[in-house]
C-alpha cells in the first residue's frame, strides 16, 4: 500500500501544473511574495499602501510632510469548493494510481478551472472601473470597440504593460481575419497578453450549484438568469487580488473509507478573487448588449 499512496502523491504534485495549463486566469495570480496565509483557515494577508501626492517646497521651511500608509489587511476567501471521489477497492495498486492520476486531471480541466475562470472573470466584471455593453457584428466593430477601451484605459494612465486582452475566440478570430495594418497593429499592442476565453466561462454573472440537491446534484456552476454574454475584458494585473490554494485534503485506504469499499480522494480548492478599491479602473468590461 505504501507504494500506492507515493504514487498518489507523484499525482498530487502534478494539480497545480494541470490547473495553469487549462486555466485562463491562471496569468493574473497575485505574487505569492505579496501574500501570506492568515492565522486562521481561508484567510490571507493582503498588503495595501496609500499616499499623499505632492506639496509646495518652500526655501524656507523644505518639504511638505506627507502620509503613507501601509497596513497589511486580513481578507477571507470568497471561493471555497470541494468534491469527494471514491476509486473502487477491486482496482489494483497501479490501476489505482492511474486512475486517480486521470481523475484528477480532468476533473481539474473540465470541472475546476472552468468554474474557477467563470467565478473570476463574473468577480472582476461586478467591480469594474469601465463598463459597456453593445452588440459587436464583425470584426471591424470588434476593432473599433477594444480601441476605444485602450484609449478610455490611457486616459486613466493605466500602464500598457501588465495589460491582459481576455475576449471570445470568435470575436478574436473576426479580427485576425481582417488582416490589416490595424488588426496587425492592435493585436501586436497586447503581444503576448491576448488570452481567449470560450463563452462558457465568460459571463457578467454565475450561479454556483451547491452539489447536495434541489437539482444541483452535479454541482458546477451555471450562467446567472440576469447575466450578459462578456465580449472582453482588459485587465490590468496589478488591479487585481487573485490568490488560490489547491489542496488534495486527504487521502482514505478502503479500510478506513466509512462510506464505500474503494480509496477515498477529497478535494478542495480555495482562494480569493478581489479588486482594489483604488485601481478598479484596471478593468474595462464589454457585454452583449
Amino acid at each position: 500500500m505504501a507504494n500506492t499512496i507515493l504514487t498518489f502523491k507523484k499525482y498530487i504534485d502534478q494539480i497545480d501544473a494541470v490547473y495553469k495549463y487549462a486555466s485562463k486566469t491562471a496569468v493574473l495570480e497575485t505574487s505569492p511574495a505579496l501574500v501570506t496565509q492568515g492565522a486562521n483557515a481561508g484567510e490571507f494577508i493582503i498588503p495595501k499602501l496609500d499616499m499623499d501626492g505632492l506639496g509646495d517646497y518652500s526655501r524656507k521651511d523644505g518639504y511638505t510632510s506627507g502620509g503613507v500608509d501601509l497596513k497589511n489587511e486580513t481578507v477571507k476567501c470568497d471561493f471555497d469548493r470541494g468534491r469527494r471521489f471514491t476509486v473502487d477497492a477491486m482496482d489494483n495498486e497501479e490501476t489505482a494510481g492511474v486512475a486517480f492520476g486521470q481523475l484528477v486531471a480532468e476533473f481539474l480541466r473540465t470541472k475546476v478551472t472552468p468554474e474557477l475562470d467563470a467565478y473570476r472573470f463574473a468577480k472582476y466584471a461586478l467591480k469594474a472601473g469601465t463598463k459597456k455593453a453593445a452588440a459587436i457584428a464583425d470584426g471591424t466593430a470588434a476593432l473599433q470597440a477594444i480601441t476605444e477601451a485602450i484609449g478610455t484605459l490611457d486616459d486613466a494612465e493605466v500602464p500598457e504593460e501588465g495589460r491582459y486582452l481576455f475576449l471570445t475566440p470568435a470575436h478574436f478570430n473576426a479580427i485576425h481575419s481582417l488582416d490589416t495594418t490595424k488588426s496587425r497593429e492592435l493585436l501586436a499592442t497586447f503581444e503576448s497578453r491576448i488570452i481567449k476565453v470560450p463563452q462558457a466561462r465568460f459571463y457578467s454573472a454565475i450561479d454556483q450549484l451547491n452539489g447536495k440537491g434541489s437539482g444541483e446534484e452535479q454541482g458546477g456552476y451555471k450562467k446567472n438568469a440576469s447575466a450578459k454574454d462578456v465580449n472582453f475584458m482588459i485587465i490590468h494585473k496589478s488591479a487585481l487580488i487573485q490568490f488560490s490554494k489547491h489542496v488534495v485534503v486527504s487521502i482514505f485506504r478502503p479500510e478506513e473509507n466509512q462510506l464505500a469499499d474503494g480509496w477515498a480522494f477529497n478535494y478542495r480548492s480555495y482562494g480569493i478573487a478581489d479588486v482594489y478599491e483604488n485601481k478598479k479602473n484596471g478593468i474595462y468590461l464589454h457585454t452583449a448588449a
